[in-house]
């Protein structure tokens, strides 16, 4: 991919991502994820209707009038975008790769962080760290993540979740806002995600295909496994071969569901053909409740 064809691809998914963040999930953003406490900013004359608890008696006594403190939210978060770009999420059998659903979930989120003034860092991994941007503020910093996301090519095409968990605590030491985006087609990484949960607010965000969960019945098939290579002739038509298939995928779709839950961290299953903003919103509302 020629540089022109990046750019028009970064401004196309800005256009989208950016009216998504400012018509729909700035706000939801905002009132999801607090900030670090409250801070004292000025003293005003009591008001009714105001918390009697807020008076500020020293500066009532001294002016012989009620006043009350006025306190404001200490705003400035970090976001820290964690995306699998392994060998599973060039695989779509809709209208695109969950790669591509990847890069603009992330993008979303990352304009929403932008637009509340929070910084915003990223994590590329497969089976090790693939790449690491710092947490920054800015417009700019933002479109680099996305190019990143969308021209990115990965050394490995394996996956290992641990791996990037382990990565986040070392390099995170302040509590962040951290959103990993992968389909999770792995497992054994309990561990490390009860470390991060606890540090971090976390929630893992599941990018899947419909063909992920069960295969169509196409007869004899030549079947790539994207994250080894190889390729293996399967008899669809089998119905034991579909149940099996079927299985494995509910396995790891319920491992993802209960381990997060553990971990105290929240989840999002977004199915590549079915969108992702109303899965996105009501989650959003509900942690803001």
């Amino acid at each position: 991919m020629d540089t022109k064809e990046i750019l028009k691809k970064v401004r196309k998914i800005e256009i989208k991502t950016r009216r998504l963040s400012d018509h729909i999930f700035g706000g939801e953003y905002h009132s999801s994820f607090k900030g670090r406490g409250m801070t004292f900013s000025e003293v005003r004359q009591y008001q009714f209707g105001d918390d009697v608890r807020a008076i500020d008696w020293n500066v009532t006594a001294r002016y012989n009038e009620p006043y009350v403190k006025v306190f404001e939210e200490e705003r400035e978060l970090t976001m820290m975008l964690m995306a699998d770009v392994s060998g599973s999420e060039l695989f779509g059998t809709s209208n695109q790769f969950k790669r591509e659903t990847i890069t603009e979930i992330a993008a979303t989120l990352a304009f929403s962080a932008t637009q509340n003034n929070d910084k915003v860092g990223l994590i590329l991994f497969s089976d090790d760290i693939e790449l690491f941007i710092p947490p920054k503020k800015g417009k700019s910093h933002v479109l680099r993540i996305i190019r990143e996301l969308i021209e990115f090519q990965p050394k490995s095409k394996k996956t290992n979740i641990a791996v990037a968990l382990k990565f986040l605590s070392s390099v995170m030491k302040k509590r962040a806002i951290v959103f990993l985006l992968s389909d999770f087609m792995d497992d054994d990484y309990e561990k490390t995600l009860k470390i991060a949960g606890k540090k971090h607010d976390l929630t893992g965000i599941r990018i899947y295909d419909k063909h992920d969960e069960e295969i169509p019945n196409l007869g004899m098939v030549p079947m790539l496994d994207a994250e080894t290579g190889s390729v293996q002739l399967i008899n669809t038509s089998s119905k034991s071969i579909r149940k099996n298939y079927k299985t494995n995928a509910l396995r790891l779709s319920n491992y993802f569901t209960n381990m997060f839950k553990r971990s105290g961290a929240g989840t999002v299953n977004v199915r590549v053909d079915e969108g992702y903003v109303k899965k996105l919103l009501g989650y959003f509302k509900h942690k803001g409740r």
